[in-house]
């Protein structure tokens, strides 16, 4: 069974974000970027699977800018077998994105395809049930658990009201939650194998594929900052200011 697990390129969690003078978008400039940390988590998923011989391959995909290859060489020192990185240095939504990698399903014909729930730069969280409604795929999505039984998919999803349980006929689209799994920690002997593992470019007309922007962002700007909470001696005074400053209740 072949695994297609999709990544993304994003500024590390840890960073703090600032936007942009002309608030046109963030400011990316020296910037530390990794790999987001959902789909990290799809990446260990996929790994564990072939390392309980339910998959036989793992492909690690990214689409972006050429320094993509270095989310993908992550990737691919987690575990992954080869990666495959869409190169273009277009402004990328997630419709473009679900299209190529439906196009890279239609190639490499893949039994599961697992991708993070959202990207922590747009928290979109659109990508996967795009790429399940183009390519007519079964989906599920903020996946807590997953199972896999010769053509058939079990997958334990966080709902609002507790726990979920599908199951799917492969090939499926399963998107992961931060409770799935926790990713393993990158040794440096993994990295320097990870260099020798095969790692193909190709464009998005080589898919036949338009990733023009369908949106447009008008503004970026930061959130208005809090202001200073206040101590209060007892009940009557919270609820006071609850109603009459906050007017909440």
């Amino acid at each position: 069974m072949k695994i297609l697990v999709a990544v993304k390129r994003v500024v590390d969690f840890n960073v703090k974000v600032r936007v942009k003078a002309d608030h046109t978008g963030v400011d990316l400039a020296n910037v530390k970027m990794s790999m987001n940390p959902f789909d990290e988590i799809a990446v260990e998923e996929a790994v564990r699977l072939k390392e309980k011989g339910v998959a036989t391959e793992v492909v690690a995909v990214t689409c972006g800018v050429s320094q993509c290859q270095e989310t993908l060489r992550t990737a691919l020192a987690i575990g992954a077998d080869r990666g495959i990185l869409v190169e273009t240095d277009a402004e990328l939504q997630p419709l473009a994105v679900a299209k190529l990698l439906k196009a890279l399903v239609d190639k490499e014909q893949p039994q599961l395809i697992i991708l993070g729930k959202q990207a922590i730069d747009d928290d979109a969280n659109q990508t996967g049930q795009m790429l399940a409604a183009l390519a007519d795929l079964p989906q599920a999505t903020f996946a807590s658990k997953v199972e896999i039984a010769g053509q058939q998919a079990t997958v334990t999803r966080e709902i609002d009201g507790g726990l979920e349980t599908l199951s799917l006929k492969l090939p499926a689209v399963v998107t992961t939650d931060l409770r799935l799994n926790e990713p393993r920690y990158v040794t440096l002997p993994n990295i320097m194998k990870a260099k020798k593992k095969p790692l193909d470019t190709v464009k998005p007309e080589d898919l036949g594929v338009d990733v023009a922007p369908r949106l447009k962002t008008l503004k970026v700007v930061e959130p208005s900052k809090r202001s200073a909470g206040v101590i209060v001696p007892d009940v009557a005074t919270l609820v006071q200011k609850l109603k009459n400053e906050a007017k909440v209740i």
